[in-house]
């Protein structure tokens, strides 16, 4: 009677290593996708790609993010007395005129629900934060230019911004 033979790597051949070898004809091995997609999960990963001598794969998820709305808070008019722009291009026109330095959305406090950093009719001295603008879900801490006195807030909280656009007028 003849016993089976073991293949030439010396291992005993079980079903489950035969089932793998078939998948792998197939060119597509399941047990190996659910492992990528489990380290995906485990490690925060929106996508992994690998590639050997003869399989390229990539598993990829897509990420949800949901965006909680912070409702802008009520706009504080210029104390009496200080003339402030009317409009955006006369804010733009004005020589104490703070403008964004990158495009991004702009936050008048340090968190949701805190204070503002700076009211209209408040004192600003040079270098004191008066804004975060998130670029990229980077929050880059704006500070002001110069000392003065800020007599008028151009943008709401959570608003877009571009390059270059009139956000403050300091006097």
């Amino acid at each position: 009677m003849a016993t089976p033979r073991p293949p030439a790597s010396g291992k005993p051949t079980s079903e489950k290593g035969s089932k793998k070898s078939e998948m792998s004809k197939s060119g597509v091995d399941q047990e190996l996708i659910r492992q990528l997609a489990a380290l995906l999960t485990e490690t925060d990963l929106s996508e992994i790609e690998i590639e050997t001598d003869n399989l390229k794969l990539r598993v990829a998820r897509q990420i949800t993010q949901t965006v909680a709305h912070v409702p802008a808070p009520a706009p504080m008019a210029a104390p009496a007395g200080h003339a402030a722009p009317a409009t955006a291009a006369e804010a733009a026109a004005h020589p104490g005129t703070v403008t964004s330095p990158m495009v991004g959305t702009v936050y008048l406090a340090p968190e949701p629900g805190a204070p503002v950093f700076i009211q209209p009719g408040s004192s600003v001295t040079e270098g004191q934060t008066i804004l975060i603008i998130e670029a990229m879900k980077t929050m880059n801490h704006i500070p002001a230019p110069r000392s003065g006195k800020l007599t008028a807030v151009l943008v709401d909280d959570g608003q877009p911004v571009e390059f270059a656009e009139a956000l403050f007028v300091i006097e």
